[in-house]
């Protein structure tokens, strides 16, 4: 069952077209900035491992900074391997905390 965890502050939310990594705990949360909408998905690249919150966006996807595997922030799948998936998480912002349901 999924639990709603705050995960940030507004003010830490990632600028217009980036990424930026938190933690639920051990667990790293990627949360992107696609145009001003803000997803929240695994924060770990199931290809290697790479840290997706420490990536870039490109093209509206979260791209993997270790070997460039692209995600979709809203669907979780790469091009890569239909295969694989990323899990994403609802996202929301309520009296200025982000707010995931993991």
């Amino acid at each position: 069952m999924p639990e709603l965890i705050t995960i940030a502050v507004e003010s830490e939310l990632p600028a217009p077209d980036e990424v930026k990594e938190f933690h639920c705990g051990a667990k790293p949360i990627c949360v992107a900035n696609i145009g001003g909408i803000y997803s929240a998905m695994d924060g770990l690249c199931p290809h290697r491992g790479g840290p997706l919150g420490q990536g870039m966006v490109e093209g509206g996807k979260v791209v993997c900074p270790w070997h460039g595997w692209a995600w979709d922030p809203v669907t979780g799948a790469t091009e890569q391997d239909a295969r694989m998936k990323v899990a994403v998480y609802p996202v929301r912002i309520e009296s200025g905390d982000v707010i995931a349901e993991v």
